[in-house]
């Protein structure tokens, strides 16, 4: 915008130069060739009548004023006698290098008797011209720069707010909820800062109050399930009666299963409540603390969770603390419950120029292209080999801490059967390889 500010006004007055400036350079120059042409016009014409009286002292006086014209200007005179004489005066201009002829007849009794030329060279006339052009041209240009000065003055100036309000918009978006703009500018730009303002404090208080309200839920849900799972286990131990045991522990599998399905919600809510503000994160340092995670309880199994990617890989994302963590924990939940003994859980990582995409490729049985449509959903829960028994919630929560942010997550056929994952997160400026 201060580009296009600087170009409009140096283009202003560019226009206002070349309609003032120009005019006025063609006039001077038409002024200067017909002053000249008159002046040489004139001498030759008062020379004719020199000629025209014919007696001695004419011709001497013709012949003194001749040599001083020769002598104090570049021109020439030459008289012609009657037979090359023309009938009327006769001017031959060749502006630009060339010459000014000027032929004016001598009459006496209304005959011809001679003719005065004077030839007059314009190459210093043309000099003096181009001389004055290139002034007028550098003084253009200096005029130009100095315009071009004052409208980046001008133009940052009136611009400032604006790179004030997207300075304010940017680190709101990157979850800073505190960042306000300072009131400064014109009247318009005054009150879209006020609006800001007022619509980012309002957001932060909204936001505020909703974490504060996750956090109310997460304690006064998790008490009474883990005390209603408490009291199932102590009922479990005093009964003897088969049926009775097994309706018990029916009902806490159904407690276990509320739990999680109450903490995936409170998960969600979280993610769904927390702005926070990305930061530069190692990816490489990240996946490993989470294989080294994972590896005890996918080796329990048979499966292996290999790594590919550069060895000396030091991709730098733009994350949340400790969404990361949390998306790889999901999405290697969800591959080693589907991945059959002795298979292999391979996680990539691939740096490209702005973005570092992340994958976890199982081998399980994959997914049909109604199912991946579906996989986000909340509480849609895929077929695993280990049965239903998920909350349906992993993949959403992957999906809303991505996105959060600012990356995107798809799903997609692993070559050889099974089922990518492939997360993609914005590279940080400050990536090195």
């Amino acid at each position: 915008m201060i580009r296009q500010l600087i170009v409009s006004y140096v283009l202003l007055v560019a226009v206002a130069l070349t309609a003032f400036t120009v005019p006025v350079a063609f006039t001077l120059t038409s002024q200067l060739r017909g002053d000249t042409e008159e002046s040489v016009r004139r001498e030759a014409r008062t020379m004719a009548l020199l000629l025209a009286d014919g007696d001695a002292a004419s011709r001497a006086a013709l012949t003194r004023m001749s040599a001083a014209y020769a002598a104090e200007t570049p021109g020439a005179v030459h008289v012609l006698p009657a037979s090359e004489a023309p009938a009327d005066g006769r001017t031959t201009a060749h502006w630009g290098g060339g010459e000014l002829k000027v032929t004016a007849p001598a009459k006496r009794d209304g005959r011809t008797v001679g003719a005065v030329q004077v030839t007059y060279p314009t190459s210093d006339l043309t000099s003096r011209l181009w001389r004055i052009w290139g002034f007028r041209a550098v003084l253009a240009v200096g005029v130009l720069a100095v315009a071009a000065g004052l409208g980046a003055l001008v133009a940052r100036r009136l611009t400032r707010p604006l790179r004030q309000l997207n300075d304010m918009a940017t680190r709101f978006g990157d979850g800073d909820l505190t960042a306000r703009s300072p009131v400064t500018g014109p009247q318009e730009t005054q009150q879209l800062a006020r609006t800001l303002n007022s619509g980012a404090e309002r957001l932060d208080i909204l936001v505020a109050s909703q974490r504060i309200f996750v956090a109310d839920a997460s304690h006064q849900l998790r008490t009474p399930l883990t005390a209603l799972r408490l009291s199932l286990d102590n009922i479990a131990d005093g009964v003897e009666d088969d049926f009775v045991r097994e309706d018990v522990e029916q009902a806490t599998a159904e407690v276990v299963r509320m739990s999680r399905l109450v903490n995936g919600l409170l998960v969600l809510a979280r993610a769904e409540a927390k702005v926070s503000a990305t930061e530069a994160l190692p990816l490489r340092e990240l996946v490993e603390d989470r294989l080294a995670v994972w590896r005890p309880a996918a080796e329990e199994r048979g499966v292996t969770i290999a790594r590919e990617g550069e060895p000396g890989d030091r991709s730098l994302v733009l994350a949340s603390p400790g969404h990361l963590d949390q998306v790889l924990d999901n999405v290697l939940s969800n591959a080693l419950e589907v991945s059959p003994d002795g298979s292999t859980i391979t996680v990539r990582v691939l740096a490209r120029s702005d973005e570092v995409v992340l994958s976890v490729l199982d081998q399980g049985p994959g997914m049909s292209d109604a199912e991946k449509s579906r996989a986000f959903d909340r509480f849609w829960r895929g077929q695993g080999l280990t049965g239903r028994s998920g909350s349906g919630l992993g993949l959403a929560i992957v999906k809303q801490l991505v996105t959060d942010d600012g990356g995107t997550v798809a799903l997609k056929d692993a070559p050889g059967g099974g089922l990518c994952v492939a997360i993609s997160l914005r590279a940080s400026p400050r990536s090195g390889g």
